[in-house]
């Protein structure tokens, strides 16, 4: 007889079934040798019910009440012998006070989800939702084998971030056998690689609820496609996978995890702990109201939700309860699925008080960045949320954490489209936004730079809409952003007009150079590569359509701009100054220095034609100063710039000119004899200063 048949043996009888207590410490349901171990918390409940279900079933055929001698302080846990994980589901049901004023809302009707399910039933379909009297969870058998898996551990200021929709990505790809689905992905590694991103930010995988708030708008289903409307925050959204993974749920996004690291390609999630699918007062019973409604939500003093979300309710991320189940969700996706990094959505919530207060040192936050299994993994934050509290710079990031740079998005965005007044903080942003985030405090790491994302125009409709085209969504264009800081080039929209065509390519080009040459973390949104379009759509959260997918007719439309984009990124690889991770030149250089027109320029004036920012750096590795120019004349007209003068032997080379006629840009790097060059109207010149091209740009 083994070890665990002769410690785990029935003690007690409930519902015919043979029990005994659990591992009170092992939340959620762990299959066992001989028995499957169901473990939950409630501290204001009054009993605690484990619901059985067949899995068509929409009736338990088993309801098993933990007795009260297993239970310990506020955990039930039970051992359940003779269960076989493939023929049932599982659910709970709570009794106890109702009491709205007081946040308790125990109800025995409800059925509830287990808030550490690792799987959740009746959402494998996307679109079709089959269990209408609750959600229900699967026992998850966890035996993926990751052989010789190493995880890549690209340094922060070489990672170049390459965020997707699972479904989007990859629903309109032709070449692709299982469109719109984590295996869809993998199929797609290939171009990933050739592109040269090395981390895929995946928007929410956690399971979640497309159907919620399903509308018709002219005669067209809109559903809530992006995801964030968490269910479950321990379980893979089902309908992301191409087959059916009754009781291994989970695997094909690990298939997936392993396949892009052997490519080395690390995998970040864009994580939802500021609310949740239950909604305000209106919303459904899924889980977490029906357990501790008081402990999980931040409630107001008459036991309304607070809405800092935007989405109806707000996590109570500092209550100790729900700080160690997050703390504990994320320690189970870097184990259990080698996750490298998470983005958290909203993440100024994680830092609110009880009453809605910002903090100086939120424990939840802190106790991440300190967390020994996370030590190496990456914690990225939108330093705002829907309340109003914007913390861009002033994140409590306990040299720890790195954030998405919205002042880098705002500024960048402003002076390339010709607003010359934003000239001093394009610069600034461009150089690492250390007037942002202190080097001797945030260290070199904490800008993830961006221009567009999933929330916002794409690249291509930056530079064809003045404004948002909402309509599709049905609230008469009123949802999304007016703060875009777009430009149509002189029309709005579509147009045939081929200079109008031309200068949209341009300024492209000329977002996608400034990006991979400023210091920080570089990221994009999938389909910028290739001009995808969102029609003007500035907030496609509802899209499940051509709006939202990923047109991959395009890549051949536009060849040319995803050949500067490829560039680009390996343009960027190849100088490490741009990154910072270098020694001192052998020159003299300032490691980072400011220029206009003219040279040396400190600060910039109201109407700078000119911005341009120099890295330098000690290449190693390669023998060589790292020298980088770059160049940005957002005017309207040519303006000639005098380059600083380089120390013999050393000249400036032209990499990349997007003033060239089209594809023209590409080509050998061109010597220039002199300090002085021609900036064509609305271009970006990047040069290298060295006795001869690099390697990789001789070999393009």
């Amino acid at each position: 007889m083994n070890d665990e048949l002769q410690k785990w043996i029935p003690t007690d009888e409930v519902a015919g079934f043979q029990v005994c207590p659990g591992l009170y410490g092992n939340y959620g349901a762990t299959v066992l040798q001989t028995a499957v171990n169901f473990t939950v918390h409630s501290k204001g409940a009054a009993f605690c019910e484990l619901l059985l279900f067949h899995r068509t079933e929409e009736e338990p055929y088993a309801v098993l009440r933990f007795p009260e001698h297993f239970k310990i302080g506020d955990v039930y846990s039970m051992m359940v012998f003779g269960l076989d994980i493939g023929e049932f589901e599982y659910a709970y049901r709570l009794g106890g006070v109702w009491d709205r004023e007081q946040g308790l809302l125990f109800d025995e009707n409800h059925i509830l989800l287990d808030p550490y399910a690792k799987a959740v039933t009746g959402q494998s379909v996307w679109g079709k939702k089959v269990n209408e009297k609750g959600y229900r969870a699967r026992v998850v058998r966890n035996d993926f084998f990751w052989g010789k898996e190493r995880q890549p551990k690209v340094p922060m200021d070489e990672l170049i971030i390459y965020e997707m929709h699972v479904r989007g990505f990859t629903k309109m790809a032709e070449d692709v056998e299982h469109p719109g689905t984590f295996a869809g992905i993998k199929e797609k590694i290939p171009y990933l690689k050739d592109l040269g991103v090395n981390a895929v930010e995946l928007m929410p995988i956690f399971e979640f609820d497309e159907l919620r708030e399903r509308r018709m708008v002219n005669d067209r289903q809109v559903i809530n496609y992006w995801g964030y409307n968490t269910v479950a925050f321990f379980a893979p959204n089902t309908s992301y996978a191409a087959s059916k993974e009754y009781n291994r749920e989970g695997m094909e996004l690990k298939d997936l995890v392993l396949a892009l690291h052997e490519n080395g390609i690390e995998v970040i999630l864009d994580v939802v702990f500021n609310h949740t699918a239950e909604g305000n007062e209106e919303g459904p019973f899924i889980s977490f109201k029906g357990f501790d409604n008081n402990i999980y939500y931040l409630l107001t003093p008459d036991g309304h939700y607070y809405n800092f979300s935007g989405c109806g309710n707000t996590l109570n991320c500092n209550h100790p309860v729900v700080r160690r189940m997050i703390q504990e969700c994320l320690r189970y996706w870097v184990s259990d699925y080698h996750i490298d990094g998470f983005r958290f959505d909203l993440a100024s919530i994680l830092g609110r008080n009880e009453d809605g207060s910002p903090m100086e040192r939120p424990p939840l936050v802190e106790s991440l960045a300190y967390d020994s299994l996370l030590s190496g993994t990456r914690l990225i934050a939108e330093a705002w949320d829907a309340g109003g509290l914007y913390q861009v710079g002033q994140f409590p990031a306990f040299c720890r954490w790195s954030e998405w740079n919205g002042k880098y998005r705002d500024d960048l965005r402003e002076y390339l489209k010709g607003g010359l007044w934003s000239a001093q903080a394009a610069a600034m942003r461009i150089a690492g936004s250390t007037d942002i985030y202190k080097p001797k405090i945030r260290g070199k790491n904490a800008s993830v730079n961006f221009l567009t994302c999933h929330d916002g125009f794409t690249l291509y409709d930056l530079y064809s809409y003045n404004w948002k085209h909402n309509e599709a969504n049905g609230w008469e264009n009123r949802d999304g952003s007016d703060d875009n800081r777009s430009w149509n080039c002189g029309e709005e929209g579509e147009t045939d007009d081929p200079q109008v065509n031309a200068l949209r390519m341009r300024l492209i080009k000329n977002a996608c150079a400034v990006l991979m040459c400023s210091r920080g973390t570089p990221m994009f949104y999938a389909g910028d590569e290739f001009c995808n379009t969102q029609y003007g759509n500035n907030n496609a959260y509802c899209q499940d359509n051509e709006i939202s997918w990923i047109d991959w007719s395009r890549l051949e439309t536009h060849r040319d701009v995803y050949e500067f984009f490829r560039f680009m990124i390996h343009f960027r690889k190849s100088h490490k100054s741009i990154s910072g991770n270098l020694g001192s030149n052998r020159f003299g250089l300032p490691e980072i220095s400011f220029h206009g027109e003219n040279p040396w320029v400190e600060n910039f004036g109201q109407e700078a034609k000119v911005t341009a920012v120099m890295f330098t750096g000690y290449d190693e590795n390669n023998g060589r100063d790292d020298i980088v120019y770059l160049l940005v004349n957002a005017f309207w007209e040519p303006v000639s710039v005098r380059l600083p003068e380089l120390p013999r032997p050393l000249l400036w080379h032209v990499s990349v000119n997007t003033g060239e006629i089209g594809s023209e840009w590409k080509k050998q790097p061109v010597r220039l004899d002199n300090d002085s060059i021609l900036a064509g109207p609305r271009s970006v010149i990047v040069l290298t200063g060295c006795e001869f091209c690099s390697v990789y740009e001789r070999n393009q």
